[in-house]
């Protein structure tokens, strides 16, 4: 089995050549990702020779369309989505509230809506919003000690006036790895719409969307690897009975019914650099078969599926000492599940016997990059019983990071744990 040429990865990353960095290890990466070299050079490129209203009749303007129109086509390929499924907006807060206003009018006063409060406050606010315009607000509710969702307990929330299920893919302080097919399952045979939340989930690797079976998949590009943008992907015969949210002129084009606001040319061409980078690892870490066993090139999607298992097996691997670590100690409260399989590279711990900011400027004096506070994860806090002040200390990282990393970490922690 084919191991992660961390090496190879972080030689993509211009972060890591970056004198003023060196030497720390950044583990928020929940917040916001480095960016790749792929996404850099395409938005240089873009804002040097071609910053001009793109599809227009002239050279750079077709250049810039060209470019932009790269991006939905390399995402869907890799998402397993078709072309004109794929939207850009300017982050994942904004394209939930633009979503929830263009679902409304598809629905009558007292029908309902299933939401968890596992959510990130993106895919939970909004939702619930809706209550004061007629609609009747269902809560799926996490369990108070493991964090966890129970698709089973979803099931008595079903009714057949069910018209949206808004859920994550993984909790960005929780990080268990919800069942999303099974979940899209339930909630379809219901008749219901499905929005999954996959902020924390994407980084780790890109989902196939299309086997997920979810109506509507939001991520961050920021948070990999790319450009401040929010993705969503939206099923066309879906988008196609929503309200325009665009110029009324717009109306009939599907890339505009979902973005009032002008789209952001630069950052549009430059994320296909996103899809460019995991097509190198790919490259790089698959090789290619003998020439008598040559068939078919492996699609999109395939290189997708597989770039993520590379991904996901490199990150368990760095998790699984880390959660020992935690799991051994009797002076930090580890929030979600202690098992690597199940969770994304997300922990978030509560100091029993120190405070966070405290163990926050020790980690920082050992060069620790980390994140404190409740992460816009108001309502799983609650769930579980975190005093939000001060919240969660959290400890993120993707496969970027390298096993020196996250001795860096542990070493830092029990420096701040046990001073």
């Amino acid at each position: 089995m084919t191991s992660l040429d961390v090496e190879f990865v972080r030689s993509q990353f211009p972060a890591f050549a970056e004198p003023t960095l060196d030497g720390w290890a950044f583990f928020e990466n929940a917040g916001g990702s480095y960016t790749c070299r792929q996404v850099i050079d395409r938005l240089t490129h873009f804002y040097t020779r071609t910053k001009v209203q793109p599809y227009g009749p002239y050279p750079a303007s077709i250049a810039a369309g060209e470019a932009m129109d790269e991006s939905y086509r390399a995402f869907a390929g890799y998402l397993n989505v078709a072309d004109d499924e794929v939207h850009f907006g300017p982050s994942t807060s904004q394209n939930t509230y633009v979503l929830a206003n263009a679902l409304r009018p598809m629905w009558s006063d007292g029908d309902e809506i299933v939401v968890s409060n596992q959510d990130h406050e993106a895919n939970a606010g909004v939702w619930r919003r809706l209550a004061d315009r007629g609609l009747v607000i269902r809560e799926w509710t996490v369990d108070a000690d493991s964090g966890r969702l129970d698709p089973d307990d979803l099931d008595a929330l079903l009714t057949d006036r069910t018209r949206l299920v808004a859920f994550p893919h993984a909790s960005n302080v929780v990080a268990h790895v919800n069942p999303v097919a099974d979940i899209t399952a339930r909630a379809r045979a219901a008749g219901a719409v499905t929005v999954v939340d996959g902020v924390s989930y994407a980084p780790h690797g890109l989902p196939d969307v299309g086997a997920l079976g979810a109506d509507i998949y939001l991520f961050s590009l920021y948070k990999t690897w790319g450009p401040h943008l929010g993705l969503m992907t939206i099923k066309r015969d879906l988008l196609d009975r929503m309200t325009n949210q665009g110029h009324f002129f717009n109306a009939g084009n599907p890339r505009k019914v979902v973005t009032p606001a002008g789209p952001d040319h630069a950052q549009i061409a430059a994320a296909a650099g996103v899809v460019h980078y995991l097509d190198l690892l790919h490259a790089h870490h698959i090789a290619a078969p003998p020439s008598d066993q040559l068939g078919d090139e492996p699609g999109p999607a395939e290189r997708a599926r597989r770039v993520a298992g590379l991904i996901q097996r490199h990150e368990e691997l760095l998790l699984a000492p880390l959660l020992a670590w935690l799991r051994d100690r009797n002076d930090v409260r580890l929030i979600g599940p202690d098992n690597p399989a199940v969770r994304a590279p997300t922990v978030s711990i509560v100091p029993t016997r120190k405070p966070i900011p405290e163990v926050v400027r020790i980690l920082t004096e050992h060069k620790l990059m980390v994140g404190a506070g409740d992460f816009y994860a108001v309502r799983p806090l609650v769930g579980m019983g975190v005093a939000l002040d001060p919240g969660v200390l959290r400890l993120s990282f993707v496969h970027y990071t390298s096993a020196a990393e996250v001795e860096q970490l542990m070493a830092g922690l029990s420096a701040a744990l046990e001073s």
